[in-house]
């Protein structure tokens, strides 16, 4: 892995720990040092599994609230730290993760058993199903050892008895800002932790995501007296290596014609685009606008079925798809390696009509994942825009630089991202 030099990593609390160089310094099996080597490929840890895995893995197994850029390998450290706490021996829920869509409790499951593909452990993807046919209560008690899966789904599962918290070893908040945000998933978090201290008091809990709140730094504090933490400085979150760039646009139809005759004319070689859009109607519009024009585009947003969402990320996976339009559901946590290009379509806004800088910055993310290169457009279309990229910039002390609409300009702003 490409190590994006996350090097501000501040680490609070004792640590005994020692940061880990190789891979065989954690006291992992055999079988999942294979999986590592063999299936992940990969050769050494980065710099955020290098501090938290010793901290994960070494008694007193104390929580630990985590937080790094976007792309640092922030997924290996739990799923390793879940397989790795686990005893293939024992048919019992030990690891469970919680995580906001379904598509990155799809994606976490994938990254679990392909890490753990020659431990012999099992795993459950606890996700909404369009088919109630079998219905909870019908089924077979969970015996998988790690269950990773969405808030509500967990919750219900456990409210039928049908997955057990005795066993378990190990809870993780993936993307733990938005679990434990007011207006998230807050109340069925806190209702999925009581359910476990309630029949089990020494489950290790583990908060990952690139960005905190204080809500997070509170919430934990509160409830955990004695916890490890891993903070990444606040102004390098925004990702240097990813190029941001702002397009002025008269009205919407210009935003179309930029991405048309500029943006996919001179980038169609660069990698796989993403769109973010702020609403389903602007995703819908869009794709027919885009389709009518000829291009191979996919959408998604919340209200396709889940068999629907999953086949359009796998297709967009699989490269099948180049350019995906989305609302704010892939802007976390979303790994895809092969896109390059970011376009907000619609600049990300919270209900109070202030940017969502948080959202900014995860939409970022997905280009340059790992430290490779990406570019960003942000099109501006109105006062409102501007006042938002306004906002953006100075909130991470930034200048986004204009791109005028020229070949010259875009070829340049591409080469100047390294694409």
């Amino acid at each position: 892995l490409d190590d994006p030099d996350d090097s501000n990593i501040q680490v609070t609390g004792e640590t005994p720990y020692t940061s880990a160089s190789k891979f065989e310094d954690l006291n992992l099996s055999p079988e999942l040092l294979k999986g590592l080597y063999v299936e992940m490929k990969f050769e050494k840890p980065s710099k955020i599994q290098a501090i938290s895995l010793p901290m994960i893995l070494s008694p007193p197994h104390r929580d630990l609230i985590a937080q790094a850029h976007n792309g640092s390998g922030k997924t290996t450290c739990f799923v390793l730290g879940m397989l790795s706490r686990v005893d293939p021996k024992v048919q019992a829920p030990q690891a469970l993760c919680v995580c906001p869509t379904r598509e990155l409790a799809n994606q976490n499951t994938e990254v679990l058993r392909k890490m753990g593909k020659y431990t012999g452990i099992a795993s459950e993807c606890a996700v909404p199903t369009d088919n109630n046919a079998l219905s909870i209560a019908k089924r077979a008690p969970i015996m998988a050892q790690v269950v990773i899966g969405t808030p509500g789904t967990i919750k219900k599962w456990m409210s039928f008895k049908k997955l057990g918290a005795s066993r378990l070893k190990i809870l993780v908040f993936d993307e733990a800002d938005q679990m434990l945000a007011e207006d998230g998933f807050k109340d069925d978090s806190l209702r999925i932790m009581k359910e476990i201290e309630r029949v089990n008091s020494n489950c290790q809990v583990l908060l990952f995501s690139a960005t905190f709140n204080d809500t997070v730094k509170n919430f934990v504090s509160r409830t955990k007296a004695d916890h490890n933490k891993l903070f990444v400085k606040k102004e390098e979150l925004s990702l240097d290596a990813v190029k941001q760039y702002k397009v002025y646009c008269s009205d919407e139809l210009a935003k179309i014609e930029v991405i048309k005759d500029y943006i996919f004319e001179i980038g169609e070689n660069v990698g796989q685009t993403i769109i973010f859009v702020r609403t389903r109607n602007s995703a819908q519009m869009l794709h027919k606008s885009l389709v009518d024009l000829g291009y191979e585009v996919t959408s998604i947003q919340g209200a396709l079925g889940y068999e629907e969402r999953e086949k359009i990320v796998k297709e967009f996976r699989d490269g099948l798809t180049q350019v995906l339009i989305s609302t704010d559901l892939l802007a976390r946590g979303f790994d895809q390696q092969q896109v390059n290009l970011v376009i907000n379509y619609d600049l990300p806004m919270k209900h109070t009509a202030e940017p969502d800088c948080e959202v900014y910055l995860h939409r970022v993310g997905r280009a340059g994942r790992f430290g490779r290169k990406g570019a960003v457009f942000n099109l501006i279309c109105d006062e409102k825009d501007e006042r938002l990229m306004s906002k953006i910039e100075n909130h991470f002390g930034t200048r986004v630089a204009e791109v005028r609409a020229s070949v010259e300009d875009y070829k340049g702003a591409l080469k100047e991202a390294g694409l």
